[in-house]
């Protein structure tokens, strides 16, 4: 398999925030979303291997065939920079929480496992 420069946006999309807040809002009263949500705002890009976020998600992967992964693997083949990642830890279960961008993790393991990404966590 060819190997693909993947290329990251130095902050997260806006629209990315709402969507945390809307998946986050389903694990937690709407005031502990919202307080997760601003705390992404203000903190600072990382990078985590793919692999490493997505086992301490404990989230399945994605493959391919997923509208929304293939996607994101056909902006990362054109050059296209990608939106990062945005991540909760939730120290009471212990597992890593993807409030936005999990198809774009997927996407990025698809080419390798052990490609940063980049991300933003609370």
């Amino acid at each position: 398999m060819a190997r693909f420069e993947i290329k990251w946006l130095k902050q997260p999309k806006g629209s990315d925030y709402p969507a945390a807040f809307s998946y986050l809002s389903l694990i937690f009263d709407e005031k502990e979303a919202a307080r997760y949500v601003r705390k992404l705002k203000r903190a600072k890009c990382v990078e985590f291997k793919s692999k490493d976020i997505l086992r301490a998600s404990g989230l399945p992967l994605l493959g391919v065939g997923n509208y929304f992964v293939e996607k994101d693997r056909k902006k990362i083949i054109e050059g296209k920079a990608l939106s990062p990642i945005l991540l909760v830890r939730d120290t009471d279960n212990r597992r890593l929480i993807v409030a936005d961008g999990y198809h774009r993790m997927c996407s990025v393991y698809s080419f390798d496992e052990e490609a940063p990404i980049r991300c933003k966590i609370a």
